[in-house]
């Protein structure tokens, strides 16, 4: 009797998980940086000049975005070319 095929194969879920998990890490990380060293100039823009802290929340979040994606995609390719 033959084998139905797997739908979600085991390795395609590790690499899935190791890279969630490095993308959390790297968000806390990011997180951590961003209320550290720029919580108090975020709430002056945000006290005296809303329209300017608007902008400025929209780029950082953008940064954010394509700054992690890269990184992560960078550590995962690392990760599979050292597993073979």
């Amino acid at each position: 009797m033959k084998r139905a095929p797997k739908i979600f194969p085991e390795k395609i879920a590790v690499r899935f998980i190791i890279e969630l998990v490095t993308y959390a890490f790297l968000v806390s990380v990011y997180l951590a940086l961003i209320l550290h060293f720029l919580v108090a100039w975020l709430k002056d823009l945000f006290t005296h000049q809303p329209v300017v802290y608007a902008f400025v929340s929209i780029i950082l979040m953008i940064l954010q975005a394509v700054g992690l994606e890269k990184l992560t995609a960078v550590l995962v390719n690392v990760n599979r070319r050292r597993q073979g």
